[in-house]
């Protein structure tokens, strides 16, 4: 029974981060409507930052996590401002190219500045502490995980669903002529919404470095199980891809520990079965 608790924990640790990763694409996606497929390599410049101010600028890696969030937040401000509020209006297949072909091209960049190795990251010492929960002990790491992610969710779902800034983005969304007629400016609306989504996609790459690694590849290689996360949870909402993200964290570690033969067969099989049944997702958006 130990064993199975700290699986659970475990699991509920990975989908909290998988949620971290996820969040900022649902924002874009559902939101916005704008497919950003690089929304990986938002998520790995933050984990290269995050490393490059812990090991080489001596930062503790805690003073790090804002300061990744803010700079990878701006940067996609200014990507917004300077390219992507070019591809809106164009079609899906266009915005996949893009997308795409800059992700590539900042995992090549990656390569030139920091090689093809996995970056290690220095951790504060009480993320490998102990801490008895529930009859086990679980590591401090793990821990934060679960309690970052549970404060951001709450934050982003009554910003979005319980302010004005979440109906004005909706407005825009499903109207823009008309929410433009009534004073909402809809071009500084979705530069911050996109610098909110790539920030906290930067976020979620700083924190994942010890539990995934980071290396040029980060940018492709949990990209699917992002996007399994947006499609279960549904674009466009908060509740959503948290609920999807444990969901898929606990059902991967129990079926790791009972099943490990299986291996990501199970996920993609849940995945479809869950899509059968919820083509628009948990808490999808329809409008």
């Amino acid at each position: 029974m130990s064993n199975i608790i700290t699986v659970v924990i475990d699991g509920i640790a990975y989908g909290m981060l998988l949620f971290l990763l996820a969040v900022g694409l649902s924002v874009t996606l559902g939101l916005m409507r704008f497919i950003n497929l690089a929304h990986g390599a938002f998520a790995m410049g933050g984990g290269y930052l995050a490393v490059t101010l812990t090991n080489r600028a001596g930062l503790p890696f805690l003073a790090a996590l804002p300061i990744t969030f803010v700079a990878v937040g701006l940067v996609g401000l200014v990507l917004e401002r300077s390219g992507i509020r070019h591809l809106y209006r164009v079609s899906a297949l266009r915005q996949v190219l893009f997308t795409i072909g800059f992700a590539f091209a900042m995992s090549a960049f990656a390569t030139i500045l920091f090689g093809p190795q996995q970056q290690p990251v220095r951790l504060p010492l009480w993320f490998s502490a102990r801490v008895p929960l529930f009859g086990v002990e679980i590591a401090g790491y793990r821990l934060f995980l679960i309690i970052v992610g549970a404060i951001i969710a709450t934050t982003l779902a009554v910003l979005v669903d319980h302010t004005l800034w979440g109906a004005r983005i909706r407005a825009a969304v499903d109207n823009r002529r008309a929410a433009e007629g009534i004073g909402i400016s809809v071009e500084r609306l979705f530069a911050i919404t996109f610098g909110l989504g790539t920030g906290l996609a930067g976020l979620g790459g700083a924190l994942s470095i010890e539990f995934l690694g980071l290396d040029p590849t980060f940018a492709f290689k949990y990209l699917t199980i992002v996007l399994m996360v947006v499609a279960i949870g549904g674009a466009g909402s908060i509740e959503g891809p948290i609920l999807a993200a444990l969901f898929l964290g606990v059902a991967d570690g129990l079926f790791k520990y009972f099943l490990p033969e299986a291996g990501s067969f199970v996920i993609f099989g849940l995945f479809v079965t869950v899509l059968v049944f919820f083509p628009a997702g948990l808490k999808g958006r329809t409008t």
